[in-house]
């Protein structure tokens, strides 16, 4: 089992707090369970006894009882025996009712240590109710980056493009990479999207036209990289006899990125240093739909490449938006720490004319914020102040 210790450092400071409910959130399959696992394991390490650890994952039969917020503070109350720290894990817990309330009631007891994952909207800032509002920490689990799929698969670095062009193709959900045969991996992405869209979309959001919803996440995928067009994906449902209100497609997308399947990137204005409201992008949270939703055959491995280098901008911390100049605009602008980083990338920097094209998305752009073009080139193409950097660094270096 790969430890996912980008997380776990993060998360270490606040297993013995008790005043802060720690939320672990993300796709559906990403990992969350293993962490709350591997947490496990480290408290047990120390010497934390079993009674004082209580899980409860609640797409478990065995906790079918707990319906709602009383039930949930009355059962885990019937566990707490002495005054020494309880450390609670609810895995999935949007499934019960008003869970905030339940939640917020156990970690006023002040001697429960409480952790939660869910894997929907639910677990966010903007939906979590006022009862916990300001009470917690969060952090977002993604699937595994190249660095980690490099670890779970043991790849050696003369066969990291290999194993690159394999993630284009199947995503990085942990699990996928313990099945050898593509129809069985083919499974099992289709089996994790299903979860997703009864668990998630139907039962959470209340999504009834699922035909549509497939449509419309079909589309998005097609047209990744592209700026998002409302009028565009109504004219192409209208083209499939398939008329909708604005308001209805916009329902769906946000459906979309509420359960993480996609993420939706806003534009920044790099002359005038804001973020812009109005032709967005989205991309996948784990390419491996695309290979079960889409009808295209042949992998557009260059948008592939721009997916993966904004997923791992992510993963390393970045607010990531799509860059807007006066000339057109660059792939992604990175921020961190009040820093900025303009970011341009290529499959291959394979002639004169696609090295003007991407080193020449910087032209007028004045501050003196670091520059880089990403490709799976070996050779150091830098120029005029802009650094080429070989994607797998850029993979591998955590401290980009």
């Amino acid at each position: 089992m790969l430890k996912r210790e980008k997380y776990l450092n993060k998360i270490r400071d606040f297993y013995n707090e008790t005043s802060l409910i720690k939320i672990i959130y993300g796709l559906r399959r990403a990992g969350k369970s293993v962490i709350l696992t591997q947490i496990i394991d480290e408290l047990k390490a120390k010497q934390v006894d079993n009674k004082h650890i209580i899980y409860i994952n609640f797409e478990s039969l065995d906790y079918s009882f707990i319906k709602n917020a009383k039930d949930l503070y009355d059962y885990i109350k019937t566990k707490i025996k002495d005054e020494k720290i309880y450390y609670i894990f609810l895995d999935e817990v949007q499934k019960v009712e008003d869970f905030e309330k339940g939640v917020n009631s156990i970690r006023i007891m002040d001697k429960c240590s409480i952790f939660i994952t869910g894997s929907n909207s639910k677990m966010t800032f903007m939906e979590l109710s006022t009862d916990i509002t300001g009470r917690y920490v969060s952090f977002k689990v993604n699937p595994l980056t190249f660095k980690e799929s490099v670890d779970i698969t043991k790849t050696k670095k003369e066969t990291y493009k290999d194993l690159l062009y394999d993630i284009f193709e199947w995503g990085s959900l942990p699990q996928r990479f313990s099945f050898k045969e593509n129809s069985t991996k083919l499974n099992y992405i289709s089996d994790v999207y299903d979860s997703i869209l009864l668990k998630d979309v139907v039962e959470r959001l209340g999504v009834k036209d699922i035909t549509l919803f497939n449509k419309i996440l079909q589309y998005i995928l097609e047209i990744e990289g592209r700026e998002f067009s409302a009028t565009n994906v109504l004219n192409y449902l209208k083209n499939e006899y398939r008329e909708v209100s604005a308001e209805t497609l916009y329902n769906y997308v946000d459906a979309l990125c509420s359960t993480f399947i996609m993420n939706k990137v806003y534009r920044y204005d790099i002359t005038g240093k804001g973020v812009l409201k109005t032709l967005n992008k989205y991309y996948a949270s784990d390419l491996g739909v695309k290979k079960i939703k889409t009808n295209s055959k042949k992998i557009n491995y260059s948008i592939c490449m721009e997916n993966i280098v904004y997923n791992e901008l992510i993963s390393k911390g970045y607010d990531v938006y799509i860059g807007k100049t006066k000339n057109g605009e660059v792939d992604f602008v990175a921020q961190k720490d009040k820093e900025f980083k303009y970011i341009q990338v290529c499959l291959y920097l394979s002639n004169e004319d696609t090295i003007e094209r991407e080193f020449g998305a910087y032209n007028g752009i004045l501050d003196n914020y670091p520059k880089y073009v990403i490709s799976l080139d070996e050779s150091n193409l830098s120029r005029n102040g802009i650094k080429h950097v070989n994607a797998f660094d850029f993979f591998m270096n955590d401290d980009f």
